[in-house]
């Protein structure tokens, strides 16, 4: 008599987050990654050159509009670098937030036919996602050598060693927004058409394309820093350049709103992939 060594049925507790069986299919995830890497250029003219190509395109139209026509000023940042280094954030979590909001959504075909630990996919799209944004990185980093080269007033501090542990925690904040919206929208499919909106406008709620010290009302000035991506992206430019605001609490904050979404997000959507194929 044949004996099978692994039950698969659905997940009864919903703090079963299947973190274990992740770790163990990791080369899974590592096929997942390799995937998304290689369809995302295929049966294209410029391929990888579109990740210098997309940032540069966005830093020079934000310079014609908010800097020249606008006059917003950089905080004494070269223009260039100041928008380039905020753009190379904004790309990498706008990325994520968009590709792991869809998860049940774009991959319902395969989930319905093969077993696997459903966060591999997730995961996988913050991970490739990386890899992207360190190409972008190099270029920002060129930019940076260039204007350093050439006298430009940036200073470069013990702060930006946080580099690493800033980059965690907007993975894990898109990761884990990205996992509630999709557990919603397997349901409500209308909410995806909202969230592209409000991530569009999320962008002008964080100091991407304008330095914090902008603002001098100290109210909106605090409502703005409960925007989570605020205190990581001026900790970055205040790291990298020495300029910005920088403060230990605001930075706290921030992860600790990671880690609340990575929770409810892991939870919602362990509940949600029992019953998804049903409803989507």
């Amino acid at each position: 008599m044949e004996k099978f060594t692994t039950e698969i049925k659905p997940k009864d507790k919903l703090f079963d987050l299947e973190l274990k069986q992740v770790w163990e299919k990791r080369y899974l995830l590592w096929l997942f990654i390799k995937r998304d890497l290689t369809v995302k250029f295929k049966q294209t003219i410029f391929g990888f050159a579109w990740y210098f190509i997309s940032p540069l395109i966005s830093t020079f139209i934000y310079i014609i509009v908010f800097s020249r026509v606008a006059g917003i000023p950089t905080d004494g940042i070269p223009q260039p670098l100041f928008y380039l280094s905020g753009t190379c954030l904004w790309n990498y979590f706008s990325q994520c937030i968009g590709k792991t909001s869809t998860t049940f959504q774009e991959n319902s075909g395969l989930f319905g036919k093969v077993y696997f630990p459903r966060l591999i996919s997730p995961i996988s799209e913050v991970v490739s996602h990386l890899f992207r944004f360190f190409i972008q990185l190099s270029l920002f980093v060129i930019v940076y050598l260039i204007f350093v080269i050439k006298g430009a007033d940036v200073h470069p501090n013990w702060y930006l060693l946080l580099f690493p542990v800033l980059v965690v925690m907007l993975g894990g904040i898109a990761l884990g927004l990205g996992l509630i919206v999709t557990s919603l929208t397997t349901k409500y499919r209308d909410l995806k058409n909202f969230f592209s909106v409000f991530v569009s406008l999320w962008m002008y709620a964080t100091p991407i394309v304008y330095p914090l010290s902008v603002i001098e009302n100290q109210k909106l000035k605090t409502i703005m820093t409960l925007n989570p991506l605020t205190p990581i992206t001026e900790a970055f430019k205040y790291g990298s350049m020495g300029a910005g605001e920088f403060s230990w609490g605001w930075l706290a904050y921030s992860f600790a709103v990671m880690l609340v979404l990575l929770v409810v997000g892991m939870l919602m959507f362990n509940r949600k992939q029992k019953m998804f194929i049903d409803t989507i």
